[in-house]
């Protein structure tokens, strides 16, 4: 059986962060896949790189692919993002149609639509645990750490989501990413 068990390096995470060149933890999250059978385990560090909270990579899905976050331990924010469409059904990498920050706890979910990027972060003083629903492959080339139905690339060439979070004096403050063209205008929420 392939090892389940995976971890996202600083040096990887460097492509979507605010500031690539702030030092920061040697893993900033580990993950463990449940293949088909079992849901996915992710545990954040806590804590700040350049000012901004630890957070997943970052993602879209590829196909018609639903899923469901709990949220098992800490707290943070679910950022969810839909990017435009283009004449020919093309999603616009750089316009961002949507754009939302769900404050969760212990004990949440967030339930994400097909075709919305999504990542976490991790705004507490402990780890933040979550529980996914999606489905890993593990015939795959890099089923843990990579899995196949995820986009990772749209991310990475625009260096993160069209908002980062960050600590300022304290706050917790989204931070507009310039390499997007179109975003909306948003602010954090509450979990209902």
């Amino acid at each position: 059986m392939l090892n389940p068990y995976a971890s996202r390096k600083h040096e990887e995470m460097k492509e979507v962060l605010m500031n690539p060149e702030a030092s920061g933890p040697a893993t900033h999250y580990y993950m463990i896949r449940g293949g088909k059978e079992k849901r996915n385990v992710t545990v954040l560090e806590s804590g700040t790189v350049g000012g901004e909270y630890i957070k997943t990579y970052g993602h879209y899905h590829i196909g018609n692919l639903d899923e469901t976050y709990w949220i098992a331990e800490g707290g943070g924010i679910v950022v969810l993002q839909k990017r435009k469409i283009d004449s020919s059904g093309k999603p616009i990498d750089d316009e961002i149609e949507s754009f939302q920050a769900i404050a969760v706890k212990k004990g949440d979910s967030v339930f994400i639509p097909s075709d919305t990027g999504h990542l976490l972060v991790n705004t507490g003083k402990t780890w933040l645990v979550t529980i996914d629903d999606s489905p890993v492959n593990f015939d795959e080339v890099d089923p843990v750490s990579l899995p196949g139905h995820a986009d990772y690339e749209s991310v990475k060439k625009m260096r993160g989501f069209a908002y980062y979070l960050v600590e300022e004096n304290g706050k917790l403050k989204l931070e507009r990413n310039s390499r997007y063209k179109k975003i909306p205008e948003t602010q954090i929420s509450s979990f209902n």
